[in-house]
Parts: structure tokens; sequence; C-alpha cells
């Protein structure tokens, strides 16, 4: 039981979801800035390998590992005072970064992530297993803080931007 309990933990603690509901933006994510009453500050970019999205008005802004709402603020505090007197800042993502999923399954290949994505819905997204895809031996490879990390999942697992997933032939 202390087993399931450890893993369960490393699990959830090592996801790029920081917290139930916030997003950490990355390389390949697309996303709208808007700033209400001003159209000429609005505008969509998807984040580069640099990390940094340009912002009239603003110096290059970093935005990998940052929720929504932080780049929300730092875009509020940047134009504050010297070019708005109270902007109202929002973002919105128009398209995730994907996700990867090979081995048995009809249609290997990248697709976009989707919230609250679990690798049974991931599976569906990749045209089902094939005849000879294992039933429980599924493997997600992700990129946590820099290193690599192997998951043993099932199909209650969260599927995370990034991540490999690789789903085994069986013997039987």
């Amino acid at each position: 039981m202390r087993i399931i309990a450890l893993l369960f933990f490393l699990l959830y603690s090592i996801s790029p979801i920081a917290a139930v509901g916030e997003y950490l933006l990355g390389v390949g994510d697309k996303i709208e800035i808007v700033v209400y009453g001003e159209k000429d500050l609005t505008t969509k970019v998807k984040i580069s390998r640099s990390g940094y999205i340009s912002f009239p008005f603003l110096d290059d802004i970093q935005v990998i590992g940052l929720s929504i709402k932080a780049v929300e603020k730092k875009i509020h505090a940047g134009l504050l005072g010297d070019y708005l007197i109270n902007p109202q800042v929002s973002i919105s993502i128009v398209e995730y970064r994907p996700f990867f999923i090979h081995g048995q399954v009809v249609r290997p290949g990248g697709f976009p992530y989707q919230e609250d994505l679990r690798l049974d819905k991931a599976i569906a997204l990749a045209g089902g297993l094939t005849n000879r895809a294992s039933k429980v031996d599924w493997i997600i490879t992700r990129t946590v803080k820099g290193k690599t990390v192997t998951i043993a999942a099932d199909i209650a697992t969260l599927v995370q931007p990034d991540d490999i997933i690789k789903i085994e032939q069986s013997f039987f």
C-alpha cells in the first residue's frame, strides 16, 4: 500500500500542472493576448524555443514555465502607468503543444493536447489499440525540470503536453 501511495505522490508531484487548472506554458503553445479596449495590443503568438514572446511597448517576456495568470500580471505591470492607466489583460491558449503516442496503436504520431486528457482518451485519439497491443505495458516518458522520467501508466493516468507514450506489444 505504501508503494502505491508513493507512486501516486510522485506522479502528481512531477506534473507540469502547478495547481488544479493551472497550466504552465511551454514551447509550441500558441496564446492570444487581449488588452481590453486596445485593439492594437491584441496579438496571437506561438512560444518559440527561446521561451520569450514579444509584446508591443514591452521588452521580450519570458513565459516558459509560467501560468497564464502570471503572464497576465507581467504584461499588466509592464503597461501600467507609462502606457495605460488600468490595463485589463486577458490571455487564452489558442493551441496547446502536442503529446506523442507510438507503438501498438492504429495511428501513431503527435496529437494536440486537451485539458484533463487521460491515457484512455489519448489512445482513442490514436485510433485505438492494435490487436497485438499489451493491455497493461504502457509507459509515459516526460521531461520534468530538465530531467527525463518514465512512468508506468494505466488508462486513468493524466497525459501532459510533450509526453511520449509507448504502447508495448503483447507476447500472448
